[in-house]
């Protein structure tokens, strides 16, 4: 029979097996994980430098995007009138609603905010919340992806695509209609 102290030392060796096995797998997480973090700012780079490159400009260079990340109108360019490519806009560039601008310019999250909400508006009903937008689109009604998409809706209502005619209630401004104009 084995005494009671070898038994400790048995389970004591065990242990410092599993922490000693426990620690290798840390440190080849905390590698890969150094390596992931690389490659991802390095992504984050391009994007941002890609950006910069496709940036509109006018004739002495200088750069016409605005601090807010939204591109002047046309009217407010006073150089050459290109647009930035759809695919080099970041996410959450929202430009100031103007008539004709048509939702393509807007990023696919916030498409379907004016989407669910015109649809609101042909069935003559009334505002939406944030709590009611996020099961009409089938997420999870949890507070992070609630206010995910009242920073979205606070964001177009700031550039005039949405009104809030109550405070947390949105829907389309006057004059936004249509996906395709905009009008």
């Amino acid at each position: 029979m084995p005494s009671v102290v070898g038994l400790l030392e048995q389970r004591e060796l065990g242990a410092r097996r599993r922490v000693d096995e426990l620690r290798e797998e840390a440190d080849r997480i905390q590698a890969e994980l150094a390596v992931a973090e690389r490659e991802w700012k390095e992504w984050a780079i391009a994007r941002s430098r890609v950006g910069e490159v496709l940036a509109p400009a006018d004739e002495t260079g200088q750069d016409h995007a605005r601090a807010d990340g939204t591109v002047p109108a046309a009217g407010e360019q006073t150089g050459k009138t290109s647009q930035v490519p759809d695919a080099a806009k970041s996410k959450s560039q929202v430009p100031v609603w103007r008539q004709g601008l048509a939702w393509s310019t807007l990023s696919v999250d916030y498409q379907r905010i004016l989407e669910v909400l015109a649809d609101r508006a042909r069935l003559h009903q009334g505002p939406l919340t944030c709590q009611e937008m996020a099961a009409a689109f089938g997420m999870d009604v949890v507070p992070a992806r609630v206010e995910a998409l009242r920073s979205k809706a606070k964001r177009l209502v700031a550039r005039g695509w949405l009104a809030e005619p109550a405070p947390g209630r949105f829907t389309l401004a006057q004059g936004v209609a249509s996906p395709g104009g905009g009008s």
